[in-house]
């Protein structure tokens, strides 16, 4: 019964499905959900209602359609203060929220509220960078890029292969998004492609009034600061990231090169967010301490007493006490680990002349103690490290 039902509407569907994909037989959608159906409707009346503003917009200035975005800027802005308590509340209840199922449902909620902020002026923004695209760049966005523009700026994944046009159709929600003025950055895999994509699509955004900049990796700290105050910066994975991590090194806020985030787009989502993401970013300053502790430290282990066990030897609580008996500590061969006896911590105690290893001010003394044994009884010259022109 259920499959009759879903046939006659899959049938009423047909003629809308048609309007974004022309000539697809509604045969190939007949295993997918209903809900996914309805979006695929939702979708055609929307590109629809672009449409509808194409010839209107043909006939304008250029002048005239440059003047569009102050007009949606402060219609967008009115909408914000309309629905700025709502999203204000959602947050905060979110702020106090632990349970991942129920943090994710008040995400996708602030979601909706949040594209209801751009809701009334989508349909003509769209078409109108449709139109400058076509004026400034010479390409036409095509309605399945619209379809796909929608759905990045709800804050989905659209996914599109190589040569559809994934470069044109992010200027669609980013232009939508950079009306509000706090910065849309456009993540994407290497520094070429984000020069390039500046360059190719930045006279559309330009010739709409707004700024656009890009993040390269040889750029000073005043370049990156200037690029980030854009309304729209293009830029890799790896540079914004490491913009992050360096400025959460910095001393004085008048130092940061980047500012709040508000909304992105990333290219290749799959590989940055899952095969990239696998990769740590990490990164170090320059410290001013003295490397003396280090020495110290390894003149200590030197003077340590151990043996070395296995981890199962470990387990068995008698058996501990009796291996670890007279000994100052026990390497695990296996988990590459130290464990300090109580001869051992007061005999490191001594020897750093401090009372003991376990207060606030001394448990750094203990942390170089186990590293300098860890660094004796578990890592060889030529066999887990390499120095090659004083360098490891």
């Amino acid at each position: 019964m259920f499959s009759f039902y879903k046939k006659l509407l899959l049938n009423n569907k047909q003629r809308l499905i048609n309007r974004l994909y022309p000539g697809i037989k509604i045969s190939l959608y007949a295993e997918m959900p209903l809900s996914s159906i309805d979006k695929i409707v939702e979708l055609s009346h929307a590109v629809a209602e672009v449409n509808k503003y194409e010839a209107k917009l043909e006939k304008l200035t250029d002048a005239e359609l440059k003047a569009k975005t102050g007009e949606f800027r402060e219609i967008i802005l009115e909408q914000e203060k309309t629905l700025g308590p709502q999203i204000k509340e959602l947050k905060d209840v979110l702020a106090t929220i632990t349970i991942p199922e129920d943090r994710d449902k008040i995400k996708e909620k602030i979601k909706v509220i949040q594209n209801k902020v751009f809701s009334p002026v989508l349909p003509e923004a769209f078409a109108v960078v449709r139109e400058t695209s076509k004026r400034a760049i010479e390409l036409r966005h095509f309605d399945v890029q619209i379809a796909g523009g929608i759905i990045l700026h709800e804050g989905r994944i659209a996914e599109m292969a190589t040569g559809e046009g994934k470069t044109l159709v992010a200027t669609l929600p980013a232009y939508l998004n950079a009306l509000l003025g706090r910065g849309v950055h456009i993540v994407t895999v290497n520094d070429y492609l984000a020069r390039r994509d500046r360059e190719w699509m930045g006279p559309v955004f330009e010739f709409l009034g707004l700024s656009v900049g890009v993040i390269q990796h040889n750029m000073s700290d005043e370049e990156r600061r200037q690029a980030y105050a854009a309304d729209i910066t293009y830029g890799t994975n790896n540079e914004f990231g490491f913009d992050y991590l360096r400025d959460n090194m910095k001393y004085s806020l008048k130092d940061l090169v980047q500012r709040a985030f508000y909304y992105a787009i990333v290219d290749e989502v799959d590989s940055i967010l899952v095969d990239e993401a696998r990769t740590p970013l990490i990164i170090s300053g320059p410290t001013e301490e003295s490397t003396d502790k280090y020495y110290i430290a390894k003149k200590i282990a030197d003077q340590l007493k151990g043996r070395r066990v296995v981890n199962e030897d470990m387990e068995d609580s008698s058996k501990k006490q009796e291996l670890s008996k007279g000994f100052m500590y026990t390497a695990d061969e296996k988990a590459q680990t130290i464990s300090l006896t109580e001869e051992g911590e007061a005999q490191a105690a001594r020897l750093w002349g401090i009372d003991n290893l376990h207060s606030l001010d001394t448990m750094e003394h203990r942390h170089h103690t186990i590293n300098a044994l860890r660094a004796r009884e578990h890592f060889k010259n030529d066999v887990d490290y390499v120095v090659k022109d004083k360098e490891v």
